[in-house]
Formats: C-alpha cells, sequence, structure tokens
C-alpha cells in the first residue's frame, strides 16, 4: 500500500540533496598546510607546500620577530592576536607567513596552516564553525586581500575575526596580506548610492579588528643584495660568482624594483645564464 509521504519531509530530503553535508575534517596526521574549498565545503591537505625557509627572509626583522612571537603564543594556547601584514608587493609577507608557521609547527605539530582563496571569502564563517570542531589550532590565511566597491564579502571577515554569534574561537587565528593598509577600497564619486562618511568608517573598522599590524616597505640595495646572495648560496649557484652582485643591480634597475621576489627571480635567471641546473622541486624556496 502506497502511503502519501508528508510534503515537508519530500522538501527537506530535496534541499539535502542539493545542499549535502559538508564533508568530513580530514585527519591532520602527516599534513600541516590545508586549502579550504568553499565550493565543496572541504578541506584540501596540500601534499607539498612551497614555502621559503625563515632565516632567508631578511630585511624584515622586526616583522619576522613579532609575527613569529604571536605565532608561538597562539600554538601554546596563550592570547594571540589576528595579524594583517601590508605594504609594497613582493616583500615577503605571504612567505613570511608560510615560513612562521612551518618554523613553529616544528615545535607543535598541532598548529596547521589553512589558506582560503579571496573568491571562498563568503563560507569563511563556514570553515570557521568546521574548525571549531577540531582539536588542532589552525592559522586561516587570506593571502593578497581587499575589497572593491559594492563588495560586501568583507562583512564573513568582520564576523570571524569579532566572533560571530558563538563568540571568539580559541583555536583559530586569523592572519591576512594585503598591498593596502586599508582592506576597502573607497567608491569613486559616481557611486551615489555609498555614503562617504559610512565607507571611510568601515575602511578603518575592519583593519582595526587585527590586533597586529606589521607594515613592509621597499627592500634598500644592501638588503636587497643581501637577499640574493641568501637564494644563491640555498641553490648552490656559484658562491664565486664574480659578476653576481653587478648582475643583480642591473636586474632591480631594469624591473624597476627590489623585492623578494625580484631576488628569487634573478637567481633563477642567472642560474639559466650560468647553465645550472637546479632542482626548484628540492629547492624548497618561493618568493611571495
Amino acid at each position: 500500500m502506497n502511503v502519501e509521504r508528508d510534503p515537508l519531509e519530500r522538501i527537506a530530503e530535496a534541499l539535502e540533496r542539493l545542499a549535502p553535508a559538508p564533508a568530513p575534517l580530514p585527519s591532520p596526521d602527516g599534513h600541516d598546510v590545508f586549502v579550504w574549498r568553499g565550493d565543496q565545503m572541504r578541506l584540501t591537505p596540500v601534499a607539498q607546500p612551497r614555502r621559503v625557509p625563515l632565516d632567508l627572509i631578511q630585511g624584515v626583522e622586526t616583522q619576522k620577530g613579532r609575527l613569529l612571537l604571536n605565532t608561538e603564543r597562539f600554538a601554546a594556547g596563550n592570547p594571540a592576536n589576528h595579524a594583517m601584514l601590508w605594504g609594497a608587493r613582493g616583500t615577503g609577507k605571504s612567505a613570511l607567513v608560510k615560513a612562521v608557521h612551518h618554523q613553529v609547527s616544528k615545535q607543535y605539530p598541532d598548529l596547521k596552516l589553512v589558506e582560503i582563496g579571496r573568491t571562498d571569502l563568503k563560507s569563511l564563517p563556514d570553515l570557521a564553525d568546521r574548525l571549531s570542531e577540531a582539536d588542532w589550532r589552525a592559522l586561516v590565511f587570506i593571502d593578497d586581500l581587499s575589497f572593491e566597491g559594492a563588495d560586501e564579502s568583507y562583512k564573513a571577515l568582520k564576523s570571524v575575526l569579532d566572533g560571530g554569534v558563538s563568540g571568539a574561537m580559541a583555536n583559530l587565528l586569523v592572519y591576512v596580506t594585503s598591498n593596502r593598509r586599508h582592506l576597502i577600497n573607497r567608491p569613486d564619486g559616481n557611486q551615489a548610492e555609498f555614503r562617504p562618511e559610512e565607507t571611510v568608517e568601515e575602511q578603518v573598522a575592519l583593519p582595526e579588528r587585527f590586533g597586529l599590524w606589521l607594515g613592509f616597505q621597499s627592500l634598500d640595495q644592501p638588503t636587497w643584495l643581501s637577499i640574493v646572495h641568501g637564494y644563491a648560496t640555498a641553490l648552490n649557484l656559484a658562491p664565486d660568482d664574480p659578476e653576481l652582485d653587478r648582475t643583480a643591480l642591473q636586474w632591480a634597475a631594469q624591473r624597476g624594483a627590489r623585492s623578494g621576489r625580484s631576488a628569487w627571480q634573478f637567481v633563477i635567471d642567472r642560474a639559466g645564464q650560468l647553465g645550472l641546473s637546479i632542482d626548484l622541486r628540492d629547492a624548497a624556496i618561493k618568493s611571495d
């Protein structure tokens, strides 16, 4: 005998098929870096994360020390602040986040790095809810962050930084990098739907939710050359190369920038000029 099913029950089942339950948290064993896939509501482990050894990141000693101390406190279960790293492109902001995490996780293996892409930011509260179930600590990393015009996805970030309805989570900390000190780009005068005073208020209010601000400036010439030498040594690149400094400065002049990224790119180019073979998979070095 056919029994007529409750219409609400059928609707509920249909909604479950459209929005399946989030995938279970992966085991943290054997992995210390994960990527959040917002469309799949899933954490995916990164088998071979690329990162710079901490001692190769130069010219930002103050920023390095403060971020390292903040991360160590968090990993040890002590109070720590969300951090915003802002400033010039290619100066090592994201490289520093990854290197600091890797360094601290050697002592505290339960500290994991979870990277979320800019396009997945609206699902950040969902990620935070999932991580609240974990028995490990998570640095949630958002790289190259900024918001344009009517983009309101910053509210998801604001909610997590404020702790949301469930309050601040002891096992989660947010680190972001940005080329802007003010994360929200101010709309132009043609966008009449925005009230300028409200825009300015939100520009200030969002960065203020980060307790730790770290600024990064363009590198001076001696520091940049020091970085070049550090990369060249790490890659076993002709340590007695008499033309290294001259060609490096020529490269920087042509590019119009001195940064950790340009130093890395120069060293790769120089290796090619010298006909040296480098296995980049084993180098464990990559600029931000």
